[in-house]
């Protein structure tokens, strides 16, 4: 049975009857309106979308002008019939779904080409609850034509977001389609660069759901899209690991082989969280990398030893157990314990020199009481020593002197030497007086240098005895 259409002066509408329920237009100018009917208040063009039929959206096209025809003439008939139809064509159900929405949405590319040029610029950026426009929903369900058909349309389509700022890149990459992941980017490539509100790029979400062909695309765009992280710190490789694909793990630390030691913002690697999720392959993919450092830690101090020893028991977590030991893990606690001994070492060492330094300064103290001693005892045998020696040099020169004034042979009546003009007296006269000269110069010179030597002696043992060399 086919909609009959009818115009109604006083509605102002064009009705198209399955059900007998109509919508009506209001205002000054004629409204035409198609009947709406079925569960989301579909109209008769979102019926003939969902099913596909070509032939039953031109009939439904044509009626409206026809209809329109007989109705109006003159100048304003061109402008009322697109106004008309682009209403009828953008009209949403329930479900905030115009006609074009659907069509695209189930592939049926004859009908988005029939809607397309009576959907006005707003009518293609309108979204349903769900947040997708006409693009976004043919992007998510991998029909290339279509979002091609789109592209061409409007090239701007490709930056529109849905409510979580997806964009039709990261929809289809999330969804692995590969095809139109490369007719999106060979029209702007720019849009690899937009993330979700979480962060998350295209390149995140294809590695998570490790979409092989996809990576490899968006790595050729960009290589440091590897670096780029999300909201919690993550990369693409953490996201890939989470997965099952050993190829995009490769295909990653290819393309930047450092990032295998990027942490999240838990400080989690690629190594913790492919450990935490049992990816046996990948955890010896990830070890194979001289990068990989077996035993970094988590915020929580965990190593990915720790972590395998606190999962269930499984054949899993037996294997990668193994093979972690292999490469050298080790647990937090037994990395710490060297570091605990250096630790206690150094203390010990420091506590040893301390006391050193302190019987040090007591030494130092009772050496300096000695020293004092010996200075008093070395003065007062100096002293000993040079009245020894003073003594007998007074007794050699009162000798001299007694042989000076002695004179042999006495003296005449004028108190002249008998022998005065004898050669011997001379000479014995002459030798007395020098030797009273030199025993009176001999002390004082004695004295002097005794005390001298002595004290350097003295210097000399003390210095041996008090200042060991180290």
């Amino acid at each position: 049975m086919s909609p009959s259409y009818t115009t109604s002066n006083s509605g102002k509408s064009l009705l198209g009857s399955y059900s007998g329920k109509s919508l009506m237009g209001q205002g000054s100018r004629k409204k035409y309106v198609q009947q709406v009917t079925g569960k989301h208040n579909d109209t008769e063009l979102h019926l003939a979308a969902r099913r596909g039929d070509v032939m039953e959206v031109r009939r439904i096209l044509d009626e409206i002008n026809e209809q329109m025809l007989r109705t109006m003439k003159g100048d304003e008939f061109d402008d009322e019939v697109a106004e008309t139809t682009a209403s009828v064509v953008n009209e949403m159900n329930e479900l905030g779904e115009t006609a074009l929405f659907t069509a695209a949405e189930r592939g049926f590319i004859e009908v988005v080409k029939e809607l397309l040029p009576y959907t006005t610029k707003e009518g293609l950026a309108l979204k349903n609850r769900s947040g997708f426009d006409t693009l976004h929903i043919a992007a998510r369900e991998g029909h290339r034509e279509i979002v091609k058909v789109f592209l061409d349309h409007d090239p701007g389509l490709s930056k529109t977001v849905s409510q979580s700022n997806s964009t039709p890149l990261t929809t289809a990459a999330a969804r692995g389609h590969s095809s139109v992941v490369d007719e999106l980017l060979s029209r702007d490539s720019s849009i690899v660069y937009i993330t979700r509100s979480n962060g998350k790029n295209a390149l995140h979400l294809a590695a998570r759901q490790g979409h092989v062909d996809i990576v490899n695309a968006l790595l050729k765009k960009d290589p440091l899209l590897a670096r780029k992280t999300d909201k919690k710190g993550q990369t693409s490789l953490h996201m890939a690991v989470k997965g099952v694909s050993s190829e995009v793990v490769r295909l990653l630390l290819q393309a930047d082989p450092a990032i295998v030691m990027l942490p999240d913002k838990f400080s989690n690697t690629a190594l913790h969280v492919a450990t935490r999720k049992k990816r046996v392959e990948i955890v010896n993919e990830l070890l194979l990398l001289r990068d990989t450092n077996v035993n970094a830690l988590t915020r929580d101090h965990k190593t990915a030893l720790d972590i395998v020893e606190n999962l269930p028991f499984s054949e899993e977590t037996s294997e990668i157990k193994e093979i972690l030991i292999r490469y050298g893990a080790r647990q937090a606690n037994d990395l710490n314990q060297p570091k605990d001994e250096l630790r206690q070492t150094v203390t010990e060492i420091r506590n040893n020199v301390h006391n050193q330094v302190e019987q040090a300064r007591k030494t130092n103290r009772n050496m300096s009481g000695i020293a004092k001693e010996l200075r008093k005892l070395h003065r007062e045998g100096i002293n000993n020593a040079t009245n020894s020696v003073t003594v007998v040099a007074v007794l050699f020169a009162t000798v001299a002197f007694a042989a000076i004034f002695t004179v042999p042979g006495g003296d005449d009546n004028d108190g002249v030497a008998v022998m005065v003009h004898a050669l011997s007296f001379q000479v014995f006269f002459i030798e007395s007086t020098a030797i009273f000269v030199l025993v009176v110069c001999s002390i004082m010179t004695v004295q002097t240098k005794f005390q001298i030597c002595t004290i350097f002696v003295l210097d000399i043992l003390k210095t041996c005895h008090f200042h060991p060399k180290n």
